[in-house]
C-alpha cells in the first residue's frame, strides 16, 4: 500500500472516496466539511439526511460512507473526530477509531485510493503532531490486513501537517 503526502484541495482529489472531518450531526459545518460539501452540492446533504434519518447521526469516533454528489471521487466517508479537551477524555483512542472506521468501509466497499483530510486538528484542537502519529499507527496495523487499498493519500490544509506527516510516513 502505497502512501501519499499532499498540501492541496481534497474537493479536487480523484480518488474512490476522500474522508470528511465531518460533526456527529453530518450537518455541514465550516473548514473542510463545509468545502466537502459546498463542491458537492445538495445530493450530498441529501445523503446525509438519510443517514440522520435511519441512525441520528454518526457518533464520535466512528464513520459512515456516501455517495460524493459533484465531487470528482466516488464516496464522501464522513469520520466524526473527538473535540480536544487536554487528553484526559479518550481523545486519543475516538481518534484510532475513526480513522480505524475509514479504513475499514474503504475495504468493505472495496475502495483503491483513499484521500483523508486531517481529522480534528483544525477547529477541534486536536494536537497536530499527537493526531498523526495515532494516524500512523492505526495505518501501520492496518497494513497487515489490507486487501484493497493500494493507496492512502493524506491531504493536508496546511504546511504544518504537510511537514508532519511526511516526516512521520517518510520513516
Amino acid at each position: 500500500m502505497r502512501i501519499t503526502v499532499l498540501q492541496t484541495d481534497i474537493t479536487r482529489e480523484h480518488v474512490d472516496a476522500i474522508v470528511n472531518a465531518a460533526n456527529a450531526a453530518l450537518a455541514g459545518g465550516g473548514g473542510v466539511d463545509g468545502a466537502i460539501h459546498r463542491a458537492a452540492g445538495p445530493v450530498l446533504m441529501r445523503e446525509c439526511d438519510k443517514i440522520r434519518a435511519a441512525q441520528g447521526g454518526c457518533p464520535t469516533g466512528s464513520a459512515v460512507i456516501t455517495a460524493a454528489g459533484n465531487l470528482p471521487c466516488r464516496f464522501v466517508i464522513h469520520a466524526v473526530g473527538p473535540v480536544w479537551h487536554g487528553g484526559n477524555n479518550h481523545e486519543d483512542e475516538m481518534l484510532a477509531s475513526a480513522y480505524r472506521k475509514c479504513l475499514e468501509l474503504a475495504e468493505s466497499h472495496r475502495l483503491k485510493t483513499i484521500a483523508f483530510s486531517n481529522i480534528s486538528t483544525g477547529v477541534y484542537g486536536f494536537p497536530k503532531q499527537r493526531a498523526a502519529e495515532i494516524v500512523a499507527r492505526v495505518v501501520a496495523e492496518f497494513t497487515l490486513h489490507v486487501k484493497s487499498l493500494e493507496e492512502v493519500r493524506f491531504i493536508c490544509h496546511d504546511r504544518e501537517n504537510q511537514e508532519i506527516y511526511s516526516r512521520l510516513f517518510a520513516q
